[in-house]
């Protein structure tokens, strides 16, 4: 479907992952409206689009993105230019239905609302502390879905630790215990999330850890500084 080629990378799991929860929860189709967070260079827009979905891709205000960097290694959209997949849709249809704004994660824009569903990968952990980085999982379930629009989201994931982490700064990585948390906040206040659960060591794979310089295939689990890392998933629907 992304007309990519079949590597072992987080990345690419988180894709997949996302797009296998929409398309599941038949959130994505003609006329249904999608928002996306920190964009990047995804293919997820134009994929979306050309399934008859109008996307709103987003991402960090210059000024955000200054600072942290994305714009110096490709991973920040500047304009819709960053997103055309003409293999996947043709240029005048994606007009018709991606649009791209910028859009601060930590202050959601107040007209960013009624969608369908919204999504973003691996964006979360790079809003300053794991507070931020939760609040703005549940900001996008209540400010931008409509009733029973449904949000999925990636993240970095500590498989080192239950107790010690990353807390704050650029990058910060959630335990267990952070993500169940966040799913108990989210059912609180009366949304419907996924189980959150882990996979068993089942795999040879599974035995493998990418180190710096990173091969990245394969790269499902990695060192970020003392910890091994890997991408979980998040998947909730507005009550």
């Amino acid at each position: 479907m992304l007309h990519h080629p079949p590597v072992l990378h987080r990345k690419l799991w988180e894709w997949i992952y996302i797009i296998h929860k929409l398309l599941k929860a038949k959130a994505v189709g003609p006329g249904k409206r999608g928002l996306v967070f920190g964009v990047g260079a995804e293919k997820l827009p134009a994929l979306f689009a050309s399934m008859g979905a109008l996307v709103v891709a987003t991402d960090a205000p210059p000024e955000i993105d200054g600072a942290s960097g994305w714009d110096k290694v490709g991973q920040h959209a500047n304009s819709l230019e960053n997103l055309r997949f003409p293999e996947l849709i043709p240029d005048e249809e994606f007009d018709r239905r991606v649009t791209h704004r910028f859009s601060d994660m930590r202050a959601i824009d107040a007209d960013l609302m009624g969608f369908d569903f919204t999504w973003s990968s691996c964006c979360f952990e790079h809003l300053g502390s794991l507070e931020a980085g939760m609040q703005f999982v549940i900001d996008s379930v209540e400010n931008t879905l409509k009733i029973g629009g449904i949000a999925v989201h990636t993240t970095e994931f500590n498989l080192s630790s239950g107790a010690d982490t990353v807390e704050s700064g650029p990058t910060v990585v959630y335990r267990r215990r952070d993500i169940v948390a966040l799913i108990e906040r989210l059912r609180d206040r009366g949304h419907d999330v996924e189980p959150f659960s882990i996979a068993p060591d089942s795999h040879y794979l599974d035995y493998y850890v990418d180190v710096p310089p990173y091969r990245h295939n394969p790269h499902i689990k990695l060192t970020n500084g003392q910890y091994v890392t890997t991408s979980v998933g998040i998947v909730a629907r507005r009550g």
